[in-house]
């Protein structure tokens, strides 16, 4: 029963991704705001939900490891499968502005989370800092937002307005079922073949809970939206680290283990990686996406392994 409860959750979330991808290139059109800008706020919160909900779930019944585990494996997988895939799909070229406001403001937050866990937990006082630093970051999205206004395409049909937040909220409502459904399923799947907390975390958890932005940013890079794909995934991991970390450790001190701070170093190095390999080369063509996927496998097999 579980596999097809697994079935009916990627169901959502694919159907419920493309009607979101719909709505946000809609509102970001009627808005004249980059899709870039869209991606890295309203589509990375969208499909953060199901992150937030399992960890600040797992906070709140003190379940650290599944909590800490989940943001760190649906980072790495952001940015190692979702940015690969939809390169693999549609090459495109990474903005300056996205390589380096918001691909640095990446690699801060994975070097603050890393120095974070060396002292052995995240406290509340640290979740806090966490919440301030996402607040100053949005207010300056929203500052260049306003700066650099996206001109209107008077040859581009547009959707009509009440339809955009419909697509929206069905779109959010179809990601957060379909997510939560298949991590649900997928822990039972999983938990019936004996792997541990930490494990399911990094793998099946994160992957599951990580499924909402691989299918929005895919279905975004086939109809050409790659500014909000990579907003998408870029946006999605600062929301995990801020938002999510922060507001379960805000709620819930987490403690870390060895795994959780080698883990959290491997993420950094994730970040600093694909920062260096756009500032050499800004396109991301089929063979890097296929490169990054296969980095990705080799995570799976250490973790398992280990």
């Amino acid at each position: 029963m579980a596999y097809l409860w697994l079935i009916v959750g990627f169901v959502l979330l694919i159907k419920g991704a493309d009607l979101f991808v719909d709505g946000a290139s809609a509102a970001a059109l009627k808005m004249k705001v980059s899709p870039v800008i869209v991606g890295l706020t309203i589509v990375a919160l969208g499909t953060s939900l199901p992150e937030a909900s399992v960890s600040i779930s797992a906070s709140i019944a003190n379940s650290n490891a599944l909590a800490i585990s989940n943001v760190l494996g649906s980072n790495i997988f952001n940015t190692l499968v979702v940015v690969g895939a939809s390169a693999a799909i549609t090459p495109f070229v990474i903005h300056k502005t996205v390589l380096r406001r918001d691909m640095g403001v990446n690699i801060f937050c994975s070097l603050l989370l890393l120095l974070f866990l060396l002292g052995g937990n995240l406290s509340r006082v640290e979740g806090i800092l966490l919440l301030i630093i996402l607040a100053i970051y949005l207010y300056v999205l929203i500052r260049d937002a306003k700066k650099n206004p996206v001109e209107e395409d008077s040859n581009e049909k547009q959707m009509p307005t009440w339809k955009i937040p419909v697509l929206l909220l069905i779109g959010i409502a179809a990601i957060v079922l379909g997510g939560d459904i298949t991590v649900d399923s997928a822990k039972e799947i999983a938990a019936s073949l004996g792997m541990s907390e930490n494990l399911i975390g990094l793998t099946v958890v994160s992957v599951g809970t990580s499924l909402p932005e691989l299918v929005t940013s895919v279905t975004a890079a086939k109809k050409g939206e790659s500014g909000l794909s990579i907003g998408n995934a870029i946006g999605s991991n600062i929301l995990n680290i801020l938002f999510i970390l922060g507001a379960s450790a805000t709620i819930s001190p987490l403690s870390a283990d060895m795994f959780n701070v080698i883990d959290s170093a491997i993420l950094l190095a994730v970040a600093i990686g694909m920062f260096a390999l756009c500032w050499f080369s800004p396109k991301l063509n089929r063979t890097k996406g296929i490169c990054m996927i296969l980095v990705y496998c080799c995570f799976v097999a250490y973790t398992i392994l280990r």
